[in-house]
């Protein structure tokens, strides 16, 4: 029996990875930098493209099944995979939540999939949202909270804990954490993203990001005159945490650090994993305690000190599992082969589209 072809892309600031499957088997990948000098995003589309069909031609030969691309900042939707429209594209092109690199990628992947007549799919984008009405409140009807996470490595994670227990994802519930850059922490119920911290705004400090602030002291340096919004947001987003803090976003350099005596160093990035296990156990009690246990995926969890910290405050919630790195690239493509072998029905967008 042959093995689907499935040709996986994921664009990024500053590359965009390519992958080709086989089934479950990544046969070929690679890493190809964004076009120098390209400008706006969406004057990056051609030159981004045009490697991705290279990549294609030197791996394949233009035979594939179907076509998946990392999912951006569309309209909010469910779990699962996607496929691909006219709508999707536009909504993507016009920024619908907000721009993102990842953006890009349901255009790319319908640029190649549409001449061939296959499918092309997005799977659990950024933009999932499954949130009860109650986690919606703020605090104020002028802002409601929104639901963006980094839903698709979270449920790649929730997947390999599952199958480490012989459980089906449906069946369970996990609290699980992304930490990269930004820190996401969302309670998964039934595979259900039902609540999350939105990373660029709330939950724990990170790496690169400040995650919540206090009102009063943020509202004091909005108006201190010395900050326009553009620096706010790089500050908050990009130049807060570990990199306000201590100069880095590099653990590995924090860790040497503290290997090497400073407490400085030791007591910030204990803070972080302090407010990691905080938000963990505010995530438990969206699940009313009844958990499976927690996930520790991303960069961050190759690290056994961090993780060791945030282990010991949250452990009497039940197993942590760990699985670092991200697994981005093997999600997209699994969640390809699923529709393809008829496991599950790909979703309609929009999802109003569906009902």
């Amino acid at each position: 029996m042959n093995k689907e072809n499935i040709l996986v892309i994921n664009p990024g600031s500053t590359s965009t990875k390519l992958a080709l499957f086989r089934g479950e088997t990544c046969a070929a990948e690679e890493n190809v930098p964004a076009p120098a000098g390209a400008g706006a995003l969406w004057d990056q589309l051609p030159g981004r493209l045009a490697s991705v069909n290279e990549f294609i031609k030197q791996q394949s030969g233009g035979e594939l099944d179907a076509v998946v691309g990392r999912g951006g900042l569309i309209r909010p939707v469910p779990s699962g995979t996607i496929l691909v429209n006219d709508a999707m594209v536009a909504d993507a092109r016009a920024g619908y939540q907000g721009e993102h690199p990842s953006n890009l990628g349901c255009a790319l992947a319908d640029a190649v999939a549409r001449p061939r007549g296959i499918p092309a799919f997005i799977v659990d984008p950024v933009a999932v949202d499954e949130m009860s009405p109650l986690a919606r409140y703020s605090g104020t009807p002028l802002i409601t909270r929104k639901c963006l996470s980094h839903a698709l490595n979270v449920h790649a994670a929730a997947r390999k804990a599952c199958e480490e227990t012989g459980k089906k994802l449906a069946e369970t519930r996990w609290v699980v954490v992304h930490l990269g850059g930004g820190f996401s922490v969302v309670p998964l119920d039934g595979g259900r993203i039902v609540d999350t911290n939105n990373a660029n705004s709330e939950g724990p400090f990170a790496p690169t990001r400040t995650g919540g602030l206090p009102t009063q002291g943020l509202i004091k340096l909005c108006f201190s005159g010395d900050h326009a919004a553009a620096d706010l947001k790089r500050i908050t987003t990009r130049e807060g945490g570990l990199i306000a803090y201590l100069g880095t976003d590099d653990a590995l350099e924090v860790e040497r650090r503290i290997a090497a005596g400073d407490e400085r160093a030791r007591e910030v990035y204990e803070a972080m994993a302090y407010q990691v296990a905080k938000e963990i156990g505010a995530m438990a009690c969206v699940l009313r305690g009844e958990l499976d246990g927690v996930v520790l995926t991303g960069g961050l969890a190759h690290s056994d000190m961090f993780c060791g910290w945030v282990t010991e405050r949250v452990g009497f919630l039940g197993p942590v599992f760990r699985f670092p790195g991200a697994f981005e690239m093997e999600a997209l493509a699994l969640g390809a082969l699923r529709v393809l072998r008829g496991e599950e029905e790909a979703l309609t967008y929009p999802p109003e589209a569906a009902s």
